[in-house]
């Protein structure tokens, strides 16, 4: 694919240029731009227009709230990360030596068009970290500079960008500056630990953030919310490669599931198997009956519980494979809302993919009987099949709650498995 990039010089010239998506992105990251500068032409670059509008009425992306770009092209991992995130701590320890920011206290949503004596408290704790540039106005209107200032601090800690002032973004505000200090220095040591090469191209989930980088020749081609694991079933740290991709897939229920979920739920609805097409077999492949089984016992771990492919499967259209000691993969899901929550925090360890046809696209673009029509046909076709990768890519599943970049925007995100070993009230 390539595209016509108009750029407009400081004098006021302007130049036309016939390049690549790559091409595009290496110009836009040459000249300082970020995503958002591109505006529409870097939004068109997230997928081809013939595969758009198929994206959108078949149901692959995510039915999650728009979010707008505040990060550049660059990964979240890379070579410079470190650099950029000791930067950020030396920021922030100049910060706290001044007293760091003021405390938002109000006991009602605040938002655009209100007026308050809280949002001048509001107004001073964005200002103090960038996210409010300096602006006329009254001092206790919640205005649109406010708004947009509120909206970039929730994208830059992970939170859907809505403007409001209530719950979660009021306890991102409250944070203390030595809490974030302690963030920081913490995650370092992690980045650091993933400064060297990754591969030519690789796909990185950042567990926390719940999110997906796919990564070529170190810009990043696409960003995906994700689904991990719930607190007490956590997805792990993983290194490995994506070998396989699997549409219309089976799926066999874990034991772990079947002991946690399906024999509680059974014990309420005796219905539920029938109604969610799950069958149940011997270790042998026998079918079984689950009117034979004692629900009131353990008995059931003891079997194969398989569920058909379909809209009601629990994996969706696809299922992502690669070696895992624990046994997880990526893949689709029915469940499509839960990519528009803030925490999204609910599977048994595996992670789910917002947009999977894109990244199922990227993942095979290298392996030649796998074409993006062949992809489509695939998805929507009922049918079981196996697609083999090609050259099977780096996948990371990591840990980070804070770090920065060369788009200069310093990203925190809740420690939601409790390993930054940090307490807000001993700060």
């Amino acid at each position: 694919m390539t595209v016509m990039l108009r750029i407009r010089t400081a004098n006021g010239s302007a130049s036309a240029l016939d390049l690549s998506r790559r091409d595009v992105l290496k110009a836009g990251l040459a000249a300082g731009l970020t995503m958002s500068a591109f505006g529409a032409q870097a939004q068109t670059l997230q997928a081809t227009p013939a595969n758009q509008a198929v994206e959108w009425t078949e149901g692959f992306d995510a039915s999650a709230p728009y979010q707008a770009p505040i990060r550049s092209a660059r990964p979240t991992l890379s070579a410079e990360t470190a650099t950029y995130t000791e930067q950020a701590i030396t920021q922030y320890m100049d910060l706290s030596a001044r007293g760091g920011w003021p405390t938002v206290q109000t006991d009602k949503m605040l938002k655009i068009g209100m007026r308050d004596p809280a949002i001048g408290a509001l107004r001073e704790r964005l200002a103090v970290t960038g996210d409010l540039q300096s602006v006329g106005g009254q001092p206790d209107s919640f205005d649109s500079f406010v708004d947009g200032a509120v909206k970039r601090f929730q994208l830059r800690h992970g939170l859907n960008a809505d403007g409001k002032v209530a719950g979660e973004t009021l306890k991102q505000l409250n944070l203390p500056v030595e809490f974030r200090l302690r963030q920081l220095e913490t995650n370092l040591v992690r980045v650091r630990s993933m400064s060297g090469f990754l591969g030519d191209r690789y796909v990185m989930t950042n567990i926390p953030g719940a999110e997906i980088e796919t990564v070529e020749a170190d810009i990043v081609h696409s960003r995906h919310q994700a689904v991990v694991g719930k607190i007490d079933r956590q997805t792990p740290l993983l290194t490995t490669k994506i070998n396989l991709i699997k549409f219309n897939p089976f799926w066999t229920v874990p034991r772990s599931i079947i002991i946690k979920d399906l024999i509680p739920k059974m014990q309420k609805d005796s219905g539920y198997l029938d109604r969610q097409k799950i069958y149940i077999y011997t270790q042998q492949g026998e079918p079984l009956d689950w009117r034979t089984i004692n629900w009131n016992s353990e008995e059931a771990a003891d079997y194969l519980f398989r569920q058909d492919p379909g809209d009601l499967n629990s994996m969706g259209s696809v299922k992502i494979e690669f070696p895992s000691p624990e046994g997880v993969y990526m893949h689709d899901t029915p469940s499509k809302g839960l990519f528009g929550e803030n925490a999204r925090f609910h599977s048994s360890g595996c992670v789910r993919v917002q947009n999977v046809r894109e990244y199922v696209f990227w993942i095979l673009k290298n392996t030649p009987e796998w074409p993006q029509e062949r992809i489509a046909e695939a998805l929507t076709s009922g049918e079981r099949i196996d697609a083999p990768v090609a050259d099977p890519v780096p996948l990371y599943f990591q840990y980070v709650t804070a770090w920065a970049n060369s788009d200069g925007i310093i990203q925190f995100r809740d420690d939601i498995y409790n390993r930054d070993g940090l307490d807000v009230a001993a700060q």
